[in-house]
């Protein structure tokens, strides 16, 4: 999958946010000072040639869906800079993460019960 630029991944938010939409309905999202939107319909129309999004036209607008899931995307993304920069290992992102970031303790908690919560998927499926 393609990596998306800032811009491009700041529409998709939006557009994934608001499931489909114009235009108008995009540029709306952006907080103020919006963007023109010819800049926008300029990094709509490069998503749409990456595959991101598609479109069905009413007269002479466009309305914009994402071909592409947010779910779909992060789990991308997420390989990609474990590929990157972990050498391929999701624990060492994720050790990184811990220790590098403030979490709370009731946030390593809820790590801590997830990670226990599929360690007992993983037995069952055994």
């Amino acid at each position: 999958m393609k990596e998306l630029t800032k811009a491009e991944e700041q529409v998709m938010q939006y557009l994934w946010e608001i499931k489909k939409g114009f235009l108008k309905d995009i540029v709306d999202k952006f907080p103020d000072p919006k963007p023109a939107y010819t800049t926008t319909s300029t990094v709509v129309r490069v998503l749409v040639n990456k595959g991101f999004i598609g479109f069905k036209t009413y007269g002479k607008s466009n309305e914009y869906h994402p071909k592409v899931g947010k779910k779909e995307y992060t789990k991308a993304f997420f390989n990609g800079i474990t590929k990157s920069f972990f050498n391929n290992s999701a624990s060492k992102l994720v050790s990184f993460f811990t220790s590098e970031n403030d979490l709370s303790l009731s946030e390593l908690e809820q790590l801590k019960k997830q990670v226990e919560e599929q360690i007992e998927k993983k037995k069952s499926t055994k």
